[in-house]
């Protein structure tokens, strides 16, 4: 039997089984590697570690200080009547301040022989305040038992690793564990190319990992996180280039449309020219459907750019060349609204085999799971026998029972709503690859789409179409400043009198059972804490107040489908004054004649929700006004990315805030499948520099090497990375 690699070794046979335990099941380190990348969170030098005056409360700390005094106190107390209950009070300082710690009961014998006046230790607790004092109550301590020659002074110069820690597991005794397999790092085998870590100066990875954890210097520190940040990008980009090269192996079908087809017929039907930007990201996307190898291309638009428009011409060009298309979209509310904006937009085209149909004409049909059993049989029907070309649903298209004729291109809405796996069921759909279109209004910063969808080539619609008007954006204040909401409805009035509609979106629905309600709260609580604002609710209080006399409806996701469609009908027909909603207008509900929108407890939407949001309003030649309600103070962090919000229009800058107020782990989002991000070094938004010259290094390597088989230290890195638990890293969009 070959003897186990000594980084995979189980920590349980290192360090025993019950520190092993607590480190698998509280922080997901199984074998030694694991451990050796538990990176520390932060360093202290003695000088900044114990200021013990600015603690903060309520904080986990980690503190180095010399004991002063140490009291044991008796005291009478329910428990111990006769006077026999024990407190140990122990002052500490560092010369800056003092601080107390408190042991109660059977914890004071420990802490009452070793704590003597003069003895130095780390204390780590969360810091409380008793008496008007600040104090640790039962900290956990390691004492610093200097050997004769080591000085204070040495140890103080000395840079002290904190760890992420838990309250079953200090940071010390992270630091005693690493302690332990630190020699095991020498064997660590470096996945960075010779010619590429000599070529970017960087230290190799033994040299990196002793560097982390034991640093002399903070020169030590830079050091090794340079480098480990690169093997961290460059693993991934290796594992998304490895993505592109399978998927460019890969036979598709090219689709070229035909001069004289439906696609030249839509296009002389259109009322307006393309932008600049639509017909440049058609002729990428018509370059990539003429090639015998499936496109994978991500399209980004900015709200109300028309990349609609984009992926319909895309699908009329696959429907030209013999092929069929299929859209696939998030919500059912989503589906028919594009089934009825295609409709629409292709007139006769879309009659195909109908009277009154133009001659080259296709079919569009709408494929959802709540449809009627007969309406279903006939759409199948219409995919199986290729007479529909052009087909529109929800998850339903993924169902086994679903048949292409001949499926070229699938174009995905909203890519952040579906996974590959999702993606990947509707393209086993063809007789070969089909090609891949992905869209999302979200703008996703640059780093974030070589991150996160780096096997997709990218492309960006940044102009708005012409005639669309500027949307104005205020932040309204409803607690500071009451009468500017009553203006806001005086607003909604002033456009309804113009004949034109408005939107009111609320965060919740309001027929939740809400167990909650039991509970007294205090009048602080109630405040500060109130649900938020529902649909049902403010729907009733604004038809009976501010709005009566308007036609006020609701619209939400736990209604029938059918009505919901009823009521978007209705809406865009002009029968419905004010629409009273949750999210679900988020993406793709377009009533150019909405020229307001009103968001309720708007501080409780992320900045990305409340731009895509507010993309719904100024979709026709009328100014479109945004106004964002909020009770938050003016100081609040929430208030200041309502200002973010209502100060520009750039998607691109509002994602870059979204994210930097964002934890790195959520900025992968979805695209993480474990609890912890797989990224521990390395911040997307920041490390921009290094994450794109590794992908450029990594589709290098990738291209002379697809199997990686002269770089086999790469080759495990990268079954480290795509190992069960993260499997699903590039998975999720």
């Amino acid at each position: 039997m070959d003897p186990v690699p000594a980084l995979d070794e189980p920590l349980k046979k290192v360090l025993g089984p019950a520190t092993a335990k607590v480190m698998a099941e509280h922080l997901g380190l199984h074998t030694v590697g694991d451990l050796l990348h538990h990176y520390p969170r932060r360093y202290e030098e003695r000088g900044q570690l114990t200021h013990l005056a600015d603690l903060p409360m309520d904080e986990h700390v980690t503190v180095v200080a010399q004991v002063a005094d140490a009291r044991l106190h008796t005291f009478a107390s329910s428990r111990a009547p006769r006077g026999k209950g024990q407190r140990l009070e122990v002052t500490i300082t560092d010369g800056s301040g003092r601080l107390q710690l408190v042991f109660f009961g059977a914890g004071v014998h420990k802490p009452h022989k070793e704590l003597l006046p003069g003895t130095r230790a780390m204390f780590a607790g969360k810091v409380s305040v008793f008496n008007r004092r600040l104090q640790l109550a039962h900290p956990a301590y390691e004492l610093l038992r200097g050997d004769a020659e080591e000085t204070v002074e040495t140890w103080a110069g000395a840079l002290i690793p904190i760890y992420p820690a838990t309250a079953k597991l200090e940071s010390w005794k992270i630091g005693k564990a690493l302690q332990t397999v630190l020699p095991s790092a020498q064997e660590a085998a470096d996945p960075l190319p010779e010619s590429l870590r000599e070529g970017r100066g960087l230290v190799t990875l033994p040299e990196a990992l002793l560097k982390i954890h034991r640093p002399h210097t903070k020169a030590d520190i830079e050091e090794a996180r340079a480098r480990l940040k690169w093997d961290e990008a460059f693993v991934l980009q290796v594992a998304l280039a490895r993505r592109r090269h399978a998927d460019a192996q890969l036979p598709a079908v090219p689709r070229r449309p035909r001069p004289d087809g439906v696609l030249a017929a839509f296009d002389d039907r259109l009322p307006f020219t393309l932008t600049e930007g639509q017909r440049k990201v058609s002729e990428e996307i018509f370059a990539d459907l003429a090639t015998d190898h499936p496109m994978h291309r991500l399209l980004q638009g900015e709200v109300g750019s028309g990349k609609t428009l984009v992926a319909l011409r895309a699908m009329l060009a696959v429907v030209d060349a013999g092929g069929q298309a299929a859209m696939l979209a998030p919500t059912e509310v989503l589906a028919q609204q594009h089934h009825r904006s295609v409709t629409e937009m292709m007139g006769e085209l879309a009659e195909g085999g109908m009277l009154g149909g133009a001659e080259n004409a296709t079919k569009v049909v709408l494929l959802t799971g709540s449809m009627g059993a007969a309406a279903r049989r006939k759409a199948l029907l219409d995919l199986t026998t290729g007479e529909a070309g052009v087909v529109i649903g929800t998850h339903a298209l993924i169902e086994d029972k679903v048949q292409f004729h001949d499926l070229g291109l699938v174009v995905v809405d909203e890519q952040h709503r579906f996974g590959v796996e999702q993606r990947d069921a509707l393209r086993g759909k063809g007789k070969q690859p089909p090609h891949l279109l992905v869209m999302t209004a979200t703008p996703i910063p640059r780093t974030v789409a070589m991150t996160v969808f780096g096997d997709l080539e990218t492309s960006v619609l940044d102009q708005l179409p012409a005639g669309r008007s500027p949307i104005a954006s205020h932040v309204v204040p409803a607690a500071d400043k009451p009468h500017f909401l009553a203006r806001a409805w005086e607003r909604v009035r002033e456009e309804v009198d113009k004949g034109h509609q408005a939107y009111v979106v609320c965060p919740r629905i309001g027929d939740e059972e809400d167990g909650a309600k039991a509970k007294k709260k205090s009048p602080e609580d109630e405040a500060e804490k109130r649900p938020p604002l529902a649909v049902l609710d403010t729907a009733e209080q604004l038809a009976r107040g501010p709005l009566a006399g308007l036609r006020v409806e609701v619209l939400h996701g736990r209604m029938q489908p059918d009505d919901k469609d009823a009521v978007m009908r209705r809406f865009a027909a002009g029968e419905v004054d004010v629409l009273v909603a949750t999210t679900v207008i988020e993406v793709g509900v377009n009533v150019p004649n909405a020229t307001v929108m009103v968001i309720m407890d708007a501080d409780r939407f992320g900045v990305s929700q409340l731009h895509q949001l507010r993309g719904r309003v100024g979709r026709g030649s009328a100014p479109g006004l945004c106004l964002l309600v909020s009770e938050m103070p003016e100081a609040s962090a929430a208030r200041q990315r309502l200002n973010a919000v209502a100060s520009t229009l750039d998607g691109f800058e509002l994602s870059r805030i979204d994210l930097e107020q964002r934890r790195e782990g959520d900025v992968l989002g979805q695209a993480q499948s474990g609890t912890r991000s797989s990224l521990r070094m390395l911040a997307v938004i920041d490390d921009e520099e290094v994450i794109a010259e590794a992908r450029v290094e990594a589709s290098r390597i990738v291209a002379a090497d697809p199997d990686l088989a002269r770089l086999p230290a790469l080759r495990t890195a990268l079954d480290a990375l795509l190992d069960e638990e993260r499997e699903q890293y590039l998975e999720k969009g």
